[in-house]
């Protein structure tokens, strides 16, 4: 499955870049399931994040490994993909997208992933969409001119 949302920024590229650090991170991430940053590297190729979710009743670990980056004048872009992931993911691939505009930066989540099965796919996709959109406030106030 795939999840793409977009987000228009005030600031322009190369600000936003250097806005992509744990402390964006942390405040990116919704209420449920809170989340702790257990290791966070960068956005570099060979850079890991690991993160603990917390469901209340049980803990689960998810390590990503940014496997992919690249820095041009219209675009900057890093892709993370899950290396070890919650039970209920089998796959998780996430292009963190930057893209130059004449009036600040456009901010693209594109995520592929699967949890094995369709069904289940079609279950987490309105979860994990819903996450998602919970980012574009927060980049939008955070990358203000």
């Amino acid at each position: 499955m795939r999840i793409l949302v977009k987000t228009k920024v005030e600031q322009p590229l190369e600000k936003v870049w250097q806005g992509f650090d744990v402390s964006l991170f942390n405040k990116l991430n919704p209420p449920f399931p809170p989340v702790k940053v257990q290791r966070f590297d960068g956005s570099l190729v060979g850079n890991e994040v690991h993160l603990e979710l917390n469901f209340l009743l049980f803990k689960q670990l998810w390590v990503s490994k940014i496997v992919e980056q690249q820095s041009m004048p219209e675009k900057i872009y890093f892709v993370d993909k899950g290396i070890r992931l919650p039970f209920f993911l089998s796959k998780w691939t996430h292009r963190h997208i930057l893209i130059k505009k004449e009036d600040g930066t456009e901010i693209q989540d594109d995520i592929s992933f699967s949890t094995g099965t369709w069904l289940t796919d079609i279950f987490l996709l309105p979860v994990l969409w819903l996450q998602f959109l919970y980012r574009k406030p927060v980049y939008r106030k955070l990358f203000l001119r």
